[in-house]
């Protein structure tokens, strides 16, 4: 769907063309106009979701009490880090239910901002559980106890084969939705981190040297930092309404420079709708006059298909002459 708005001398307009996705200009002569291509739909991973969710809960009751009985602070700690990704997961899920709510007066697009939400509170409470994670291992360095090896190393393998099917469910989106990604990370880290369970367990058996545990815990602990950051930093970005990473505004720029009857743009903002939907607006000065639906319709598609912009928005001047208030980039 495409809009535009058309001003002429000072920056105030009456026309405003609208061209739908079936090809019929609809003239509403009034006001300002805006234009925007709607992409697809993202993938449902409600599914996904639920199972990753279960299996969790089952490797988490199964790992807590095992923990405690073979005395592993290593098969608590992935106790713990699991369940830290159940809570994960529900609010990723919760988040990909909200993202398909359709808009509303109040939320006018609508609630997709809860994907980003969920991003970011999921990374800091992978932070919060590492932090309690690594408090423990540390004290537990200077009185290690003896750790029923056998026992950490069959537990730890179900998590692995729980953790890595899981993390094989939400492989297709990951590229794709940031709020999968983090799912993604959650699981194939996990399977990882019960990798190095498995492995902590058999050389204790063989060596008898009881800080592995809590060395192994530490270990944990370090790499879900390691992983977590990029998720942390991606939403934090997100959430402040920077350029979505993967998208350079200076080809944006020149793309819209280079099109026929654009003399120059400015007021270019570029955001993240939700963790899949990315928004554009800007100011075209075309001295030429009105460039037509079409043209706002094909800049749209551009967008979508170079850029991943879902969503844009254009302002059409006329006047090169024209005092725009907004004309500066230091303006909001």
């Amino acid at each position: 769907m495409t809009h535009s708005h058309e001003h002429d001398g000072d920056c105030k307009g009456h026309q405003h063309n609208h061209a739908g996705h079936d090809g019929h200009d609809h003239d509403h002569g009034y006001g300002h106009g805006v234009g925007h291509s709607h992409g697809h739909a993202p993938k449902d991973f409600g599914w996904a979701f639920a199972v990753g969710t279960s299996l969790n809960i089952g490797i988490v009751l199964l790992e807590a009490v095992f923990g405690i009985l073979s005395n592993s602070m290593a098969l608590l700690a992935d106790a713990g880090h699991n369940l830290s990704d159940v809570f994960g997961l529900l609010l990723a899920w919760g988040a990909s239910a909200l993202v398909k709510r359709k808009p509303t007066a109040r939320f006018t697009y609508g609630l997709g901002a809860s994907s980003i939400l969920a991003a970011l509170a999921n990374g800091i409470l992978l932070l919060v559980a590492t932090g309690a994670i690594a408090w423990e291992a540390i004290e537990r360095l200077g009185s290690p106890q003896p750790v029923a090896g056998l026992t950490v190393m069959v537990v730890a393998s179900i998590g692995i084969l729980g953790n890595g099917f899981t993390a094989w469910l939400f492989n297709s989106g990951r590229h794709d939705d940031i709020n999968v990604r983090g799912a993604f990370l959650h699981m194939a880290g996990d399977a990882a981190i019960s990798l190095g369970v498995v492995i902590a367990g058999a050389l204790t058996i063989y060596t008898g040297w009881l800080t592995l545990d809590p060395i192994v815990s530490l270990v944990i602990a370090g790499l879900i930092v390691w992983s977590t950051w990029s998720l942390l930093k991606d939403s934090i970005v997100m959430a402040m309404q920077a350029v979505p990473p993967g998208i350079n505004t200076a080809e944006v720029r020149g793309s819209l420079e280079k099109l026929p009857g654009v003399a120059r743009l400015h007021d270019l903002h570029i955001w993240a709708m939700s963790t899949t939907k990315t928004a554009l607006t800007c100011h075209l000065v075309m001295p030429t006059g009105h460039p037509g639906d079409e043209f706002l319709t094909d800049t749209a598609h551009m967008l979508a298909e170079r850029f991943k912009i879902d969503h844009a928005t254009f302002q059409i001047e006329v006047a090169e002459s024209t005092d725009c208030d907004l004309k500066s980039d230091d303006v909001i």
